[in-house]
């Protein structure tokens, strides 16, 4: 069987530009000042947002990665599912996505292409939304993800940028993806259990956020835990304070961060924030908190039922950032 992780170098959202470059690159784009444009450039949300009328705003998006494992099929769900994501995470709901796809033709038979967007195909079909063409080239890794359009309501829109103090904070998937497949990669062993906690649609959490009244999430993808949290806290200029025994794991992260399946995607993650963070913790704490995540769940500022509450928002203290 053919191992698509063998293929890449990196590995689902490890394998995204560090957050200091891409913040330094975007830093000198002209931004457009558009009272219609109500989510851009400005705090690095996770979608850009656009008030079409009065009720309605369109979400835009796009994401996609080399593998994060090695079965094309599963390959292709958790892609797909990843750029749903950023749709869910401003409180919208996916209307059509393209495909992304990037295929090294002369070294993997394009059969196995074929599974990854079926696996895409049957993530939009779950998704309920349409998976209309796309855009495809050769290239020396295999990449994919989609191009997604979605709709929200403009004034229930989730933003990373109105974080209360008091809230408490939510966390709706368990850390853990970047280590454990990281050792995937490495020895080929199965991680079923991180497979079906990244292909599970963040849907539902979304709706229970926007049900709650919350007004501030963010999906905890390729800049952790602590990086997105850090990002939440500048733009909305509180410090969030998390509670480091609070925070869910899947089984075996902690033993594969302890046996060095570390991303150096993880760990640039942890030197960005590092600056803005206080905490007494120790290192593998900190970096399991900035494991790089592919498709994982949701931040929100705000008590869900049915998921944990891992901390909680204060207005701005000496540092953004505060792990107990």
């Amino acid at each position: 069987m053919v191992r698509l992780t063998q293929f890449a170098a990196g590995g689902g959202c490890a394998c995204k530009v560090p957050a200091n470059e891409l913040e330094e690159l975007l830093g000198d784009l002209p931004g457009f000042d558009d009272e219609n444009l109500l989510v851009g450039l400005d705090n690095g949300d996770d979608a850009a947002a656009v008030r079409i009328n009065g009720g309605q705003a369109v979400i835009a998006t796009a994401d996609f990665f080399t593998p994060i494992v090695d079965d094309p099929y599963d390959f292709g769900r958790i892609a797909a599912a990843n750029a749903l994501s950023d749709v869910y995470a401003m409180g919208g709901a996916p209307l059509v996505a393209l495909n992304l796809l990037s295929w090294p033709r002369e070294a993997i038979d394009f059969a196995h292409a074929a599974e990854v967007m079926r696996g895409g195909a049957d993530i939009c079909r779950e998704a309920n939304c349409h998976l209309a063409g796309g855009h495809s080239i050769d290239d020396k890794e295999p990449k994919y993800g989609l191009a997604v359009t979605g709709i929200a309501d403009p004034d229930r829109l989730l933003r990373n940028d109105a974080a209360a103090p008091g809230l408490p904070l939510t966390l709706t998937k368990p850390l853990g993806v970047g280590v454990l497949s990281n050792r995937h990669k490495a020895t080929g062993e199965d991680i079923n259990h991180a497979i079906a906690s990244m292909v599970t649609l963040n849907r539902d959490a979304s709706k229970a956020a926007l049900a709650a009244g919350a007004a501030a999430a963010t999906d905890v993808t390729g800049f952790g835990l602590l990086g997105h949290a850090y990002k939440m806290a500048r733009a909305s200029n509180v410090s969030l304070v998390i509670d480091g025994g609070a925070v869910p794991y899947l089984e075996g992260a902690r033993e594969a961060a302890a046996a060095g399946y570390i991303p150096g995607g993880s760990r640039r993650n942890l030197d960005w924030v590092r600056p803005h963070l206080t905490s007494s913790r120790e290192d593998l704490d900190l970096v399991l908190l900035a494991d790089a995540q592919t498709s994982g769940g949701l931040l929100v500022a705000g008590e869900l039922p049915g998921y944990p509450v891992i901390g909680h928002v204060e207005p701005r203290g000496e540092t953004p950032l505060v792990v107990r």
